[in-house]
């Protein structure tokens, strides 16, 4: 027996976060918070600041801060708005 070759099966890693409250499963096994915006479809982002695990983080680490399992993100939207007096 030669020549054969072995199964190769792609192994998805899951983790588990919260976003603004509500548990949610990713299936990627790396992505920074700069993906979830996109993966979330915040058409924004630079309109968004954003919580990991109760500090608020920078726009410019957005690419290169990775969410881990458990994580706790807050996307935050500021509204501006005045009176009509």
């Amino acid at each position: 027996m030669g020549g054969g070759t072995r199964p190769q099966f792609a192994l998805t890693q899951m983790m588990n976060i919260r976003v603004n409250g509500d548990g949610r499963t990713i299936d990627r096994p790396l992505i920074s918070v700069a993906d979830l915006l996109v993966l979330d479809h915040v058409e924004q982002p630079d309109m968004v600041s954003v919580q990991l695990n109760g500090r608020f983080l920078d726009k410019s680490a957005y690419p290169t801060t990775h969410i881990r399992e458990n994580d706790e993100i807050d996307f935050l939207y500021f509204l501006g708005g005045g009176s009509d007096r």
